[in-house]
């Protein structure tokens, strides 16, 4: 199995997941450069995930299936633009062979998904499809969910398996590292990664797929109970509760929402 990131309007990827002769694609928002990208590589549509329901994620459905007709997963508890086969939590399907689960990720909307695939037949590490819950970083803006609800679902989603391979659709790495150095400065395994982020994108190379390992160690929203980021919160508004991860969440996700 081939996992490849197909670029998409400013900063979108689109992901494509293909036998070589099959593909699945992942929110694609436009479906031009999909349509490219499969003729490219003589690949069959096979089959078509979406996390949420926002028109960067959905915008190229329409026609990508008036191309090829094509099964597509989607929120059992969003509207869609065509017709889908709805998914929530704990629901699995089968698609090119391999055996996905769906996650509820409420947050960033108010029926987003994630897809999971725990054990690629290729023997690769697992692959987490989570749409714009989380990113490399940072994490999604709460536009219809909670902060409570957001917290929730991203520690769901860390506690899957550290090699999980994070597929997340934005390329907002770098301006998500800014602001997690100035919420942790001396975390050296952020700086490091910063660098490395910043010759990635220097040579026009993503620097996605993450792991969940590494944003274990570098995401400040993934680390609400970590004395430095906790300080860190309470010294952005000393109203912050930091006995409660929730409360350090909800100072962060605000930091970051006026963050220049």
């Amino acid at each position: 199995m081939k996992l490849e990131a197909i670029a998409a309007f400013a900063d979108n990827y689109i992901w494509m997941l293909h036998d070589g002769a099959e593909a699945l694609v992942v929110d694609p928002g436009d479906a031009a450069p999909v349509l490219d990208a499969l003729a490219a590589r003589s690949l069959r549509l096979a089959g078509i995930l979406v996390t949420h329901h926002h028109g960067d994620h959905v915008g190229g459905l329409s026609a990508l299936l008036a191309h090829q007709q094509a099964p597509v997963f989607g929120p059992a508890h969003e509207q869609m633009p065509v017709p889908i086969t709805p998914c929530q939590d704990g629901d699995s399907f089968r698609l090119l062979g391999q055996d996905f689960r769906v996650i509820d990720v409420p947050g960033h909307t108010a029926g987003h998904i994630a897809f999971y695939l725990e054990s690629p037949s290729d023997g690769a590490a697992p692959l987490l499809f989570c749409g714009d819950t989380l990113f490399s970083g940072g994490c999604g803006r709460l536009f219809e969910g909670t902060p409570a609800q957001m917290f929730t679902s991203l520690q769901s989603l860390a506690a899957l398996p550290s090699a999980s391979r994070v597929c997340c659709t934005h390329e907002y790495t770098l301006a998500n590292l800014r602001f997690a150095r100035a919420v942790e400065p001396d975390n050296p395994e952020l700086a490091a990664y910063q660098q490395w982020c910043e010759q990635r994108r220097s040579e026009d190379l993503p620097t996605l797929p993450s792991s969940l390992a590494l944003e274990l160690q570098i995401n400040p929203f993934l680390r609400c109970s970590e004395p430095a980021v906790m300080a860190a919160a309470q010294a952005f508004s000393n109203q912050t509760r930091v006995s409660d991860p929730v409360a350090v969440f909800t100072q962060l996700r605000q930091w970051k929402n006026d963050y220049r």
